[in-house]
């Protein structure tokens, strides 16, 4: 469906990479995955015809219909249900076409317009248009309100509904951007029956797990795909990089040993012919160089000096704005190591809850108490936002923590990438990403009892969000998190409080749980269709079915060509095996081909249980497509 041919694509003078050719077939579920700054955004305007290469082709398959999610969100006076609508260019043609020829009495004009109408769906299209609001978190009475009565988060929602509502063979974008946790499970749940090909950008690796069934990285000025989900991808290229460390060991050693010898024969008559042949291996010999992963940030939360039984408790109380309450009957203790995730619509009031266990908000009704020795690190996006522009971090961490030696300082930042030269570049013109880690860095050297963060993974790509997890896995403190990111919240909550309807109540179970739990009352919700004759009801079965054939015929041939592939490797490794065992291999003679059908063993098996993996990995996203 797409094709890269020898492709190379920059961003001014930065290359973002060079060489790429690879094939990206129809219904495949891509995750583009790579740091920020790598080029993912460029790659998707490219595939959409925004940018143009600097080498090479980028084809597509004719006619090929791509929906992107729109980046303006305008506040129009038009209804919701109108706005998502528009979207479907073919839809609203047909209206239109039946509009003209009823003015025009052509009865076989109309009864065409008619045909066209019901093949765009549009007899079906006010129920599916109110099933995608529904899912984006908007209530019934919302399809009628105008689109400027929203947010400028819930018009983002917005344009992705109109991107899902229209036609389409290829999606492309970064969808989870606005999105709460209850609208992303939604979302998963919609891309499972999406027939068309997806490449997505996203840092929630759970959210990448759950649709992708192939990921294209992009890092060290490269583009390589690789078969199955981010976790996947994670393994592969983890045996990539121990396999390159151990060349470029042995390419070192043979360099080492090669140089020895031309140092110690050069002057000698008898060897200057040998040495000099030593120097131009030396010169032919492609140096492989160690291959690292992406950067990894070392943050570690100190222990903190005191640790309180109890921290901050909350008595029967209201939390909000003005004399407007948000939250109300609050009851609960944070007490120390305790480590809880906050989960719940945007709107809902998780903010408001955090900013009450902060007392940055005095409860409107009810009570508030904190233990003695509390030392609280609050981060949120407003302290970002707070960054003194023209401040560099080494000068804010001296005016923070002016007490403390200079190059202890530094050190520091170095752990949160602000070493050398960096720690002295104005906050100003860094990324958000880059603001986000030097805040969570101020944020750690207070050495806090009681950590809450607000959405901390904002602007953070996968390898910093990796990192974060790890460092509030070992933290000694309490923590209260609020997140869309279910791997952060799951490796480091173990209790989940669910904010909405003005309350907050502790949910028995974990996130699969709640996950489970989602989709069942949205199944439950799903607002019901209107009532169609027995022949419309005829031919959109028949419809439904050919569609489920045409999702499932490309999933049910990539089964049967990795069926084939381990069935020829499971041959090759047997007769590789068969080989091995002849003990007439292990005779000094046959040095050669022991070492060559050790290497074929060692090849085979890895191919072999690559494929396997990716044998299961389709055999289970085929299952449940079949499923749902």
């Amino acid at each position: 469906m797409i094709l890269f041919r020898n492709l190379a694509l920059s961003r001014g003078i930065q290359a973002l990479f060079s060489g790429a050719s690879l094939t990206l077939e129809r219904g495949w579920k891509v995750g583009l995955v790579g740091a920020n700054g790598s080029g993912k955004s460029s790659l998707l305007a490219l595939i959409a015809g925004e940018l143009a290469a600097d080498a090479g082709d980028c084809e597509l398959q004719p006619s090929t219909r791509i929906a992107r999610i729109e980046q303006e969100a305008p506040a129009l006076e038009q209804p919701v249900i109108e706005y998502l609508l528009d979207a479907d260019a073919e839809l609203r043609a047909a209206q239109a076409a039946i509009i003209a020829t009823e003015s025009a009495g052509d009865g076989e004009r109309l009864a065409l317009a008619h045909e066209r109408y019901a093949h765009a769906g549009g007899y079906t299209a006010q129920a599916r248009a109110m099933a995608l609001l529904a899912g984006l978190g908007f209530a019934q009475a919302d399809a009628l309100r105008p689109v400027r009565e929203f947010s400028g988060g819930y018009r983002m929602r917005l344009n992705l509904g109109r991107a899902l509502v229209r036609p389409s063979d290829l999606l492309l974008d970064e969808p989870t951007n606005h999105l709460d946790l209850d609208t992303i499970l939604w979302f998963e749940n919609w891309l499972r029956g999406y027939a068309g090909m997806l490449l997505v950008v996203s840092h929630d690796r759970d959210f990448l797990d759950r649709v992708s069934d192939h990921t294209l990285a992009i890092g060290n000025a490269t583009l390589r795909l690789y078969a199955g989900n981010y976790s996947a991808y994670e393994r592969l290229q983890a045996i990539e990089l121990a396999q390159q460390a151990a060349l470029a060991a042995r390419q070192s050693k043979e360099v080492q040993r090669i140089t020895s010898f031309v140092e110690r024969f050069r002057a000698k008559a008898s060897k200057a012919r040998q040495a000099q042949s030593r120097l131009k291996q030396l010169e032919r010999m492609a140096e492989i160089a160690p291959v690292y992963a992406a950067q990894s940030f070392r943050i570690q939360f100190e222990e903190p000096e005191r640790q309180p039984e109890r921290i901050v408790a909350l008595e029967n109380a209201a939390a909000g704005y003005g004399d407007r309450p948000v939250l109300a009957g609050i009851s609960m203790v944070v007490a120390r190591n305790d480590r809880l995730a906050v989960i719940g619509a945007n709107g809902a009031g998780k903010t408001t809850l955090v900013r009450l266990l902060a007392g940055e908000l005095a409860p409107l009704s009810g009570r508030r108490a904190e233990g003695r020795g509390i030392v609280i690190g609050y981060f949120a996006q407003h302290q970002v936002e707070m960054l003194r522009a023209e401040e560099t971090p080494l000068a804010m961490m001296r005016r923070l923590f002016h007490g403390e030696r200079e190059q202890k300082l530094r050190d520091f930042l170095g752990r949160f990438g602000f070493a050398a030269e960096r720690a002295e570049r104005p906050i100003g013109p860094l990324s958000g990403g880059e603001k986000s880690r030097l805040a969570l860095a101020a944020l750690v050297r207070q050495r806090p009892n009681l950590l809450l963060l607000d959405e901390p993974t904002n602007h953070l790509d996968l390898e910093m969000r990796r990192s974060l997890a790890m460092a509030l896995q070992s933290y000694a403190g309490a923590l209260v998190i609020v997140s869309h990111d279910r791997h952060l919240l799951a490796t480091c909550a173990d209790r989940i409080l669910v904010v909405g309807e003005g309350r907050v109540a502790e949910f028995d179970g974990d996130l699969e749980d709640y996950r489970r739990l989602r989709l069942k009352q949205e199944r439950g919700a799903a607002p019901s269709e209107p009532r169609r004759s027995r022949r419309e009801a005829r031919r959109e079965d028949a419809a439904a079915r050919e569609t489920q054939r045409a999702r499932l015929h490309p999933i049910e041939q990539r089964l049967a060509r990795v069926e084939t592939r381990v069935e020829k490797l499971s041959a090759e490794h047997a007769a590789v095996v068969a080989r091995l065992a002849e003990p007439g291999l292990y005779a000094d003679a046959q040095k050669q081909a022991l070492a060559q059908a050790l290497e074929d063993d060692a090849r085979l098996k890895w191919e072999l249980a690559r494929a396997e993996t990716e044998w299961l990995e389709i055999s289970e996203r085929l299952e449940a497509m079949r499923a749902s």
